[in-house]
C-alpha cells in the first residue's frame, strides 16, 4: 500500500483495505463487480448513514456528561 505523509490518512486507507478484504470474504465479489438495482444501492447507503448518526449520538453522551 502506498502511504501518504499523513498518518491519519494512512490509518483510514488501511481501514478501507481491511473493509474491502472483509467484504470480499463475506460476499465473494468486489464493489466493481457487485450488481444491484440502483434503489438497493441507495437504501444500503441510507442504512449505513443512519447507523453512523446513531453512533455519533451515542458518542455525544460522553461529552454531554
Amino acid at each position: 500500500m502506498r502511504e501518504t505523509q499523513d498518518p491519519v490518512v494512512n490509518r483510514v486507507l488501511a481501514k478501507f483495505i481491511r473493509r474491502s478484504d472483509e467484504g470480499m470474504q463475506r460476499f465473494g465479489v468486489s464493489m466493481a463487480d457487485a450488481d444491484k438495482p440502483v434503489l438497493k444501492w441507495i437504501e444500503d447507503a441510507q442504512e449505513e448513514l443512519m447507523d453512523a448518526i446513531v453512533y455519533l449520538e451515542k458518542l455525544k453522551e460522553h461529552f454531554d456528561g
